[in-house]
């Protein structure tokens, strides 16, 4: 099972990239720029909770 960094990271990431798409859809740049935000911040929690599958992972073996 993924570590929940994971998940929630992946999550950040879709609501990001919606995000973004709604402020290019209506023009707000501000809208767009908190959801190229949040997708970063997604992809770095998603890194996380890999790293932490990998250490688990390890110490089964």
């Amino acid at each position: 099972m993924p570590h929940h960094d994971r998940v929630e990271g992946a999550a950040k990431n879709m609501g990001g990239k919606a995000k973004e798409a709604a402020g290019d859809l209506t023009g707000d740049e501000k809208l767009k720029a908190e959801g190229k935000a949040d997708q970063v911040e997604g992809k770095v929690q998603n890194t996380v909770g890999g790293m932490k599958d990998s250490l688990r992972d390890d110490k089964r073996h």
